[in-house]
């Protein structure tokens, strides 16, 4: 009976700190695809946009190294893209705590079956072209 209610317990917690992760990273992701939009309003909000001819985006948002310079560089476009990465990262980031956290209760099938949808997360991100 006390096992029980330790595991039950132990769940809750598992299910707390998850939920305050996705809570993290979701505001966090807002908060700077905020400063981004903020950024580039003050800079462009007074552009006028030319919509007969078209414009593909700058080839820096399309590489994860050309967002993380950008970012740091304040580049209003590649701090809004880092927060939709920061957006993207926050799902992968849980089922990657959820791959310890099971492990670390020693409850193999979740361990495989968290360890299986990370590895098709992964595989989805890295192999789309």
């Amino acid at each position: 009976m006390r096992m029980e209610a330790a595991s039950r317990q132990a769940r809750h917690q598992l299910e707390m700190q998850l939920g305050t992760l996705l809570r993290l990273g979701v505001s966090m992701a807002a908060a700077v695809v905020l400063i981004g939009g903020a950024l580039y309003l003050s800079r462009h909000g007074m552009d006028r946009p030319a919509y007969h001819t078209f414009h593909s985006g700058p080839s820096d948002l399309r590489t994860l190294a050309g967002i993380f310079e950008g970012a740091v560089h304040l580049r209003e476009r590649e701090v809004i893209q880092f927060g939709l990465v920061l957006l993207i990262a926050t799902p992968i980031a849980r089922v990657a705590f959820s791959v310890f956290a099971f492990f670390h209760e020693r409850d193999w099938l979740y361990v495989g079956i968290s360890a299986l949808v990370l590895a098709l997360l992964l595989y989805g991100l890295t192999s789309a072209v």
